[in-house]
């Protein structure tokens, strides 16, 4: 029982200090407080700008589904929509997910993409160097077994092929 705790204590640890749960928590905490930047600039500048429009600030807008909406005794009279909370909220996450793409998504996928082009051209001219190293293995072959051929056939001058080196000239004069 004191090995499965040990393992298991193992295997979170582990868990834990792979990279990409500390990059998450710290990804969380930013996020966090992102968020409550961009609520504040909703709330302290886009729901009153929207209200200059109207009457009062974005989250104070709702609309009475069943008459009277009013608060009697400290209890709400009819049913109240609170549409402008909805619409407030929407335009926090719209902020958030354009900052998000803008500053941190686009950015990135550049630095990707060219990341990604420059070990694709690497990869590029460590195939060329390959090849024409391959190439030039195949040529040094070639030139061996070339030079290979004739001193065979010299050496051996009674096998009934006349040789084409000089000893081979020589005998057939």
């Amino acid at each position: 029982m004191a090995e499965k705790k040990e393992s298991l204590l193992g295997g979170f640890k582990a868990f834990l200090m792979r990279g990409n749960v500390i990059d998450l928590a710290v990804a969380v905490v930013i996020g966090a407080a992102f968020t409550n930047i961009v609520n504040s600039v909703v709330k302290g500048i886009i729901n009153p700008v929207v209200g200059a429009f109207g009457t009062k600030d974005l989250e104070g807008y709702a609309s009475c589904l069943k008459d009277p909406c009013r608060v009697v005794d400290g209890e709400m009279q009819g049913i109240q929509i609170q549409w402008g909370l909805v619409l407030s909220a929407v335009l926090s996450f719209v902020i958030t997910a354009a900052v998000v793409y803008f500053l941190m998504v686009l950015p990135m996928a550049k630095i990707l993409a060219k990341r990604a082009a420059q070990e694709k051209a690497k990869e590029g001219v460590e195939e060329v160097m390959e090849v024409s190293e391959l190439e030039v293995l195949k040529e040094i072959r070639d030139h061996l077994v070339a030079q290979r051929v004739p001193s065979v056939n010299n050496t051996h001058p009674g096998s009934g092929v006349a040789g084409t080196g000089s000893a081979g000239a020589h005998s057939t004069s």
